[in-house]
C-alpha cells in the first residue's frame, strides 16, 4: 500500500526548512514523482496509479507538509482534473501520461482580479482566429498555484457564441507561447508552494485543445465551446473532499503532538491532561476530528460506488474540514501555551497553513449558500416535472418542503433504522427527529420568502449549518454501526465520540433551526449596523476615553 511509504517519506521532509526558504527542494519534488504522487487518480494506461477516490483522499491525508500538499492538490485535484472528468481520449493520451510522472506539471487558472467566486465576470478573452483553427487567448489570470511552474494549464476565458460571452475551458501549454508569470507571492502561509500571476499575450490555443461539450462533457473542439462554466463547476465539485481530508488529517495529528505535550507539562503539581478545561479540549477536538474523517470517507465512498450527485457532501466536507481543523490547531497551540508560539515548533506554522482551506476552491461562505440552495433548488425541480414548484414555491410550500425533508431522509439519513446498530439507536432517532425539523423549517422560509430566499443569506446560513451537521450525524452513526458490527478494537470508543457528538450537534441544529423563526430581528439589527460601518468605512463609536485622533 502506498500509504506507508508517503508516510515514511514525509516524516524525513523539513517543513521548517520550506517555509523559511518558500522552496521546495529539488530532490523532495523528484521523490514525491517516483512515489507517484502527481498521478494518483489517472488510470494505468496512461502511467498512473489509478486510484480510486477513497486512495486518493488516503494517500492525501500522509501528505503532512502544507507546500507540499497544495502543490500536489493543485495538479491533480484541480489543474490536471479537467482533462480527466472532461477530455476526449485524444487529449487525455495526449496530456495525461507525462502530467502522471510529474515530468509536466498542472495548474488550474480561473481567478482574476475582478472574479473569485463568481466565474462568469472573468475578465480574459479568447477570440477565434481567421482560419477557425485556433483561439488567441489575451488576459491574466492571479493567486494561481503552480503557476510559476506548470508546464499545462485549465484556463478560462470569454468566447463570444451567438453574439453573446461565454466562458469557455482550454488546455494550455506554456510551450504554446505567450505564457508568462509573474514572481512568486509572499503568502501569510503555504509559503513554499508556487503561486503568481499568469499572463497571456496572444497565446494560439488549437481549436482542439477546447475542454468539453457534447452530450456527455467529453467531445472537445468546437462543440466545447461557451461549456467552460460546466467543466469548472465540474471539476471543483468532484475535488473538494479531499480538502476536507486533508484537513481532518492536520487536525488528528495535532491532537496527538498535543496530548504528549499535556501528559508531560505539569503545572500545580499536576499534569495539564489532569484539567478539567485541557480535557474539554481534547474531547472536542476528538469528536471533531472524528466527524470530519467519517464525512469525507463516506462521501469518497459513495463517489466510488457511482452515486452521481456528491458534490453538496464534497462541499460540506471542505466546509466542515477546514474550521475545525483551524479552531483544533488552535486549541492545541493554547495548550502548549509559550512553546506553541515558538517557530521551532510546528504548530503556528500549521495554523497559517491551515488558514487558506476555508478560502480555497470555493470560500465557505459560497460553499454555505450552494448547501443551502441545493436542497430546495432539487426538490424545486423534481416538482416542477410534476408541475408544482419553482414557478410558484407558495402554491403548496407543504408539499415542497416535505419533498425536501424526504430527500434529505434518503440523502443523509441512515435508513431503515433497523440497520444501525442497536446500541446506536438513541443518536439514530435523534437524527431522525432533526431531519424532520429541518424540513418544517425549510417549509417556513419557503412559505414566508418564496423565490425570493435566495436573498436571505443569515437565514441560508442557518440551513447551511444544519445540514451539514446531519451529515455529520448520519456520517458518525454509519461508520461507529459498521466499527460495531464488524467488532473492530476501537469500536466501543467510536461508539462513546458518536453518541455524545450526536447529542451535543442536535442541540446545535435544534437551536439553529429554532432561530429562524425567531432571529429575523437581530438579523435586521446586523444588517443596518454593517451598513453604518460600512458607508463610514470606519468604526463609528467615540473613544470611551473620549480622546478621539
Amino acid at each position: 500500500m502506498l500509504v506507508d511509504p508517503v508516510n515514511k517519506f514525509f516524516g524525513s521532509v523539513d517543513s521548517r526548512q520550506i517555509d523559511e526558504t518558500k522552496e521546495i527542494p529539488p530532490q523532495v519534488l523528484d521523490h514525491m514523482k517516483e512515489l507517484g504522487l502527481f498521478g494518483l487518480q489517472i488510470p494505468e494506461e496512461l502511467e498512473g496509479l489509478g486510484l480510486s477516490n477513497t486512495g486518493y483522499a488516503r494517500v492525501c491525508e500522509e501528505i503532512t507538509d502544507g507546500s507540499l500538499a497544495v502543490t500536489v492538490m493543485a495538479h491533480q485535484s484541480i489543474g490536471l482534473k479537467g482533462i480527466l472528468l472532461n477530455g476526449n481520449e485524444q487529449q487525455k493520451a495526449k496530456y495525461l501520461p507525462k502530467l502522471a510522472t510529474g515530468e509536466h506539471i498542472a495548474a488550474f487558472a480561473l481567478t482574476e482580479p475582478s472574479s473569485g467566486s463568481d466565474a462568469g465576470s472573468i475578465k480574459t478573452r479568447a477570440t477565434l482566429s481567421e482560419d477557425g483553427k485556433h483561439f488567441i487567448l489575451n488576459g491574466g489570470k492571479i493567486w494561481i498555484s503552480n503557476g510559476g511552474w506548470a508546464d499545462v494549464m485549465t484556463v478560462f476565458a470569454q468566447t463570444e457564441v451567438d453574439g453573446k460571452d461565454k466562458v469557455t475551458a482550454f488546455i494550455v501549454e506554456r510551450a504554446f507561447g505567450g505564457v508568462t508569470s509573474g514572481p512568486p507571492e509572499d503568502k501569510l502561509g503555504i509559503r513554499g508552494s508556487n503561486t503568481c500571476q499568469v499572463f497571456f499575450d496572444n497565446c494560439k490555443v488549437p481549436i482542439e485543445n477546447v475542454l468539453g461539450g457534447g452530450p456527455d462533457m467529453k467531445t472537445g473542439g468546437a462543440a466545447g465551446v461557451g461549456q467552460g462554466f460546466k467543466v469548472a463547476m465540474n471539476i471543483l465539485n468532484n475535488g473538494r473532499f479531499g480538502l476536507g481530508a486533508c484537513a481532518g488529517a492536520s487536525l488528528r495529528r495535532v491532537l496527538g503532538a498535543a496530548a504528549e505535550h499535556a501528559n508531560s507539562r505539569k503545572q500545580f503539581g499536576a499534569p495539564l491532561a489532569n484539567f478539567g478545561l485541557i480535557q474539554k479540549k481534547f474531547g472536542v477536538m476528538a469528536l471533531d476530528a472524528y466527524a470530519i474523517e467519517s464525512m469525507a470517507f463516506m462521501t469518497t465512498g459513495m463517489i466510488d460506488r457511482g452515486d452521481p450527485s456528491c458534490e453538496i457532501e464534497a462541499a460540506m466536507c471542505k466546509v466542515y474540514g477546514s474550521e475545525v481543523a483551524f479552531t483544533g490547531i488552535n486549541e492545541c497551540i493554547q495548550v502548549m501555551g509559550g512553546t506553541g508560539f515558538m517557530k521551532e515548533w510546528p504548530f503556528e506554522r500549521l495554523m497559517r497553513d491551515c488558514r487558506i482551506l476555508s478560502i480555497f476552491e470555493g470560500t465557505n461562505e459560497i460553499l454555505r449558500m450552494l448547501i443551502a440552495l441545493s436542497g430546495i433548488r432539487t426538490a424545486g425541480e423534481r416538482l416542477s416535472a410534476v408541475g408544482k414548484l419553482l414557478q410558484n414555491p407558495l402554491s403548496d410550500p407543504s408539499s415542497a418542503a416535505k419533498e425536501i425533508s424526504d430527500r434529505l431522509q434518503r440523502k443523509f439519513s441512515p435508513a431503515p433504522l433497523e440497520g444501525v446498530h442497536s446500541s446506536l439507536r438513541g443518536p439514530a432517532e435523534l437524527l431522525q427527529k432533526r431531519t424532520a425539523d429541518f424540513g418544517d423549517a425549510v417549509e417556513y422560509l419557503l412559505r414566508k420568502h418564496g423565490k425570493k430566499i435566495v436573498d436571505e443569506q443569515m437565514q441560508l446560513e442557518r440551513i447551511a449549518d444544519s445540514a451539514i451537521m446531519l451529515f455529520a450525524m448520519t456520517a458518525t452513526i454509519s461508520r461507529a454501526s459498521s466499527s460495531l458490527t464488524a467488532g473492530i478494537e476501537s469500536a466501543e470508543h467510536e461508539k462513546k465520540l458518536t453518541t455524545l457528538y450526536c447529542d451535543l450537534t442536535s442541540r446545535k441544529i435544534q437551536t439553529l433551526l429554532g432561530d429562524v423563526k425567531t432571529a429575523v430581528k437581530h438579523d435586521e439589527q446586523l444588517r443596518e449596523i454593517a451598513a453604518e460601518v460600512l458607508r463610514a468605512e470606519k468604526y463609528i463609536p467615540s473613544h470611551a476615553t473620549g480622546i478621539d485622533c
